[in-house]
């Protein structure tokens, strides 16, 4: 089996025929680092090159599937990244080519020939829920929550995924909001396939798995492309593209400078409850005054 940093993969024991994706920070809620992208499209390479397998589940270690991105080391962190440029003028073509490598990683388990379902529990948030949705299929504990806060501030949902998955009605109400949905509902929106209680959600997935298990590898990818192939001539490539910019801009305008810099300095937690009571976020001119305001404390601070 291979091995990798953020997650495992492997063939189930029982049914040879399922491979198990864990998705395996659980002290960080399994949030998203450098690498994990990256083990993400190699772990699914393997799983597509063991002709055994012909069903990938995709699941989260410890308390939910993933929480998105580290943003303790990129929100309230002091590090220059691609993906928040600060110590030098702001290159968008970096940036677009940091996370459009992320989403091209993510989007391994939506092209994979081999199906994929994404087994939810706990959250599956912000970065998370581009992982849940490039899987084909979704399978929810009715408790569990799905969403993509940043769109508030400071984010912008570069797989595009939630318009293709839940139709534009459904899609702006949570990208105008920032909400997250229950497993619940995420199934009578028809985003989720099932939603079922906890301690159903492994033998209802599992279900779902020896199903789709027993169909030839040949006939399942087949039926992917075509479905898949709806989906590219409706623009999601294109769509993609714009929504990839589009995030780098979101952290690198006024309010999103305010939200790092916010975070910087009351830490990150103090910054999401902000972001999601629903408090309204500082923008334009009054972003920037704030901006330099904590950047005048934190310079006074560091020269005393």
């Amino acid at each position: 089996m291979p091995s990798f940093s953020t997650l495992r993969i492997e063939q189930d024991s029982t049914h040879p025929r399922i491979a198990r994706l864990l998705l395996n920070r659980p002290e960080r809620l399994n949030a998203i680092n450098d690498e994990t992208p990256r083990e993400l499209r190699a772990a699914v390479e393997w799983a597509n090159a063991q002709d055994e397998v012909h069903v990938i589940v995709v699941e989260g270690a410890g308390k939910g599937f993933c929480g998105g991105y580290d943003l303790s080391q990129f929100g309230q962190g002091e590090i220059d990244h691609p993906c928040q440029q600060e110590r030098k003028p702001w290159d968008p073509m970096v940036d677009y080519a940091f996370m459009k490598r992320n989403t091209e990683d993510f989007m391994a388990l939506w092209r994979s020939p081999k199906p994929t379902i994404a087994k939810v529990h706990g959250a599956a948030v912000a970065g998370g829920s581009d992982i849940a949705l490039c899987c084909d299929l979704l399978v929810m504990a009715e408790d569990a929550r799905i969403g993509y806060m940043p769109t508030r501030v400071w984010g912008c949902p570069t797989t595009a995924m939630w318009t293709f998955r839940l139709g534009p009605t459904r899609a702006k109400q949570l990208m105008f909001t920032g909400d997250v949905i229950d497993g619940r509902t995420a199934a009578e929106w028809g985003l989720a396939n099932e939603a079922v209680p906890i301690d159903q959600l492994e033998s209802t997935t599992l279900r779902l798995a020896q199903r789709i298990a027993g169909v030839p590898r040949s006939h399942l990818a087949m039926h992917k492309m075509v479905v898949n192939q709806v989906l590219l001539t409706m623009g999601l490539e294109q769509t993609q593209t714009m929504a990839t910019l589009f995030d780098g801009i979101t952290r690198h305008n006024p309010e999103g400078l305010w939200f790092r810099r916010h975070a910087q300095e009351a830490g990150f937690k103090d910054a999401v409850q902000w972001r999601d009571s629903g408090r309204a976020i500082p923008e334009g001119d009054e972003a920037r005054a704030l901006v330099r305001e904590m950047e005048a404390r934190k310079r006074n601070a560091s020269e005393k």
